[in-house]
């Protein structure tokens, strides 16, 4: 902390711990005042990463298990950015993750891109194929 917070004065010495935080003193407008205790952050990145695997129509669990972040942070990033998914009941999604030679390897067989709707996106060093797919009646 080099300023404070009320006065923006660099006047400030340590003054005592309160729950286990270091609090401070304004020499100039005597206020007292503790450190903003910082949560953990995750990277942006990671937050748009999963919204639109949310959009492409994954579950909060298998996101969790592809980014390894907890579904409920990913549920609570649905509800406050207010992302609506669109219901489509005919289709549903299915992924692969591969690397760059794996990919390569997938669209140069015509099987796996007959028939279906699918979307690539990169994933770190690898690339993640999600494919729709009609259920069979």
């Amino acid at each position: 902390m080099k300023f404070c917070p009320q006065c923006q004065s660099d006047l400030i010495v340590k003054s005592g711990i309160v729950n286990d935080r270091q609090r401070f003193k304004c020499k100039s407008c005597n206020y007292f005042f503790t450190v903003n205790k910082l949560g953990k952050k995750i990277d942006q990145y990671y937050v748009t990463k999963a919204l639109q695997l949310y959009l492409e129509g994954l579950s909060y669990r298998e996101i969790e298990r592809i980014l390894g972040i907890s579904h409920v942070s990913i549920m609570n990033w649905v509800k406050k950015y207010n992302i609506q998914k669109v219901q489509n009941s005919d289709v549903h999604p299915t992924y692969k993750i591969l690397s760059q030679a794996e990919l390569g390897n997938y669209f140069s067989s015509a099987e796996n891109t007959r028939g279906s709707g699918m979307i690539i996106t990169e994933l770190g060093d690898k690339f993640m194929v999600i494919k729709w797919e009609r259920f069979k009646e």
